[in-house]
Formats: structure tokens, sequence, C-alpha cells
């Protein structure tokens, strides 16, 4: 998990610049996490954006949305180009429903916007790098809602009608899946963690995601094991383990079923990620070049 890093406790939550303005890093080509939510404009470059193991093909210009906690990385990518805007959960301060839209986006995080929504787009984060420039945070902020809330209308997310508790409770059951916390593989355990019971969960994360937190602590396991499958050389017993199944032969027959594949077979298979590269923090950044 990667930390954003400003300089000083007094500095915004927020960082805007191109991916030279990041360093190579930016392009980094090994799975990771932030502990930020990041959006991405792409205006040139081939290659591909893998977000939860989920490749999405180049065609700029895109518009990418990457949650706090998703796993995410650049796949042979050449001439990448573009701007990114990161922020921290507590930067939306002023405008809480917010981070649901963003919840909602991050499972259907690509966009390739044309046109007129493009244009509109893309002069919304313009306007942000001028305003980071001239450090006036209350207009970042203010800017940061209009570019949320028009990506969201651009990918047909709507506000979700759950009440204020619900999208409260929804939104750690979010955060904490994005852990990939191995001691919280059920929906019992991620109740008693948030405080609430099992049915009051359920209903928060149905109204907030039309999804059970069944389907989306499942979906979660898969792609954590994806990953240490991918990454790791660990064995198929310690990856059963590490996602929370005490009988491998178990965990096989749950891969299998959600994958269609054998966890032997989806590791032989070698062409879900590029080879590990050392990693190092994303976004240790200041108002100015890498640090």
């Amino acid at each position: 998990m990667h930390p954003l890093v400003v300089p000083g406790p007094a500095a915004a939550p927020f960082v805007i610049g191109g991916f030279d303005f990041f360093g190579p890093d930016a392009r980094a080509s090994f799975a990771h996490r932030h502990t930020y939510h990041e959006i991405i404009h792409i205006t040139g470059g081939t290659g591909a954006h893998v977000v939860d193991m989920t490749a999405y093909g180049l065609d700029p210009p895109n518009l990418a949305v990457v949650r706090s906690g998703q796993l995410h990385h650049w796949d042979d990518v050449t001439g990448l180009e573009g701007t990114l805007v990161l922020f921290t959960e507590d930067f939306l301060i002023d405008h809480r429903d917010d981070r649901d839209l963003l919840r909602d986006m991050g499972n259907r995080p690509w966009l390739t916007p044309r046109g007129e929504d493009h244009a509109m787009l893309a002069g919304i984060i313009d306007e942000l790098e001028y305003e980071f420039r001239s450090g006036c945070e209350t207009t970042l902020r203010a800017l940061l809602h209009v570019l949320i809330v028009r990506l969201a209308r651009t990918a047909g997310t709507t506000r979700s009608s759950a009440p204020a508790r619900s999208k409260d409770v929804a939104n750690e059951f979010a955060a904490l899946t994005n852990r990939a916390d191995l001691a919280l593989w059920t929906v019992r355990d991620y109740a008693r963690r948030i405080g609430v019971t099992p049915q009051h969960l359920a209903a928060a994360v149905r109204a907030a995601t039309g999804r059970s937190p069944a389907e989306v602590i499942r979906e979660a396991r898969v792609i954590e094991a994806k990953r240490l499958l991918a990454r790791t050389s660990l064995s198929v017993r310690q990856v059963a383990r590490r996602t929370g199944f005490a009988d491998p032969a178990y965990f096989c027959r749950f891969f299998r079923r959600e994958t269609s594949l054998s966890p032997g077979a989806f590791r032989r298979r070698g062409d879900h990620m590029p080879s590990p590269t050392p990693s190092s923090p994303i976004c240790k950044v200041a108002h100015g070049p890498l640090v």
C-alpha cells in the first residue's frame, strides 16, 4: 500500500500533475495499491491499464478511476501521457456523497469520452492543475467535486438513495474489502469489525451497491488469490491459507468455480501480469519533482 506523502502536516492531501511530474513510478508495471484515490486523464500512449486483474486497452483520450485500495498497474505501455489527480478520503469532507460515486465508478473504472464530454472533463482537470499551482484549497475542493459529479454523469452513475448511516457502513465495508484483510473473510467477521449486525451490513451494502456482502467478499478473495498466484512463488496451499481457506482442495474448487481455471492453470497461463519490478512508493510527492 503506497501512501500519498505531501510536504508538511498543513498541506492539503491533494496533488495533480503529469506523468513526468511524478517520475517513472507513475508508469509502474508492477501491481500495487494506494491509500488514496486516483483519477487519471490519459491523452496519449498505447498498452493497457490493469485494474483488479482486468486490462483496459488505451484508446486516448481515456479517463480511469482507481479507488483507494484497488490493485492496478500499467501493462506494456509506450508514450504514456496525461494528468494524474491524487487525493485522500479526507479531501472529500465537504461532499461526502462523492465517496459513493467514486466507489461506484471504481467498479467501472474506464471511460472513453469523446467530443463535448471530453472537452468538458479536460477543462475541469486543467482548472484543477491551475488552482493547485495557485494554492487555493477551497477552490480545489469545489472543482474536484464538480469533476467527480461530471465523471459519474458521463459514466451513467447516479447517487445512492441509501440513508446516511447505511452509506457510512457500506463505505467502511468497501474500504475493508479493498485492504484484503486476511482476518476478515466472512460477512459476520466484517459486520463485527464495523460494529453492526450481519443483517444491517447486508441491507446497507445492497442499498449502496446492488450486491450482497458475500458477493463483494467473494470477488475480493478471487482478486487476492490471483495476485498471490501471479506475483509470488507461494504454493497453492499457502495461497489458500492467505485467502482464508483452511482446506486447499476447497480453495481449488472455489477458484475454478469463480475463474473457470484451476490455481495451477491460472499461474501457468503466464499472460495475466508482466514480470515483477522492484517496487517503491508511487507518490511521495511535494509541490515539485518527485522526492
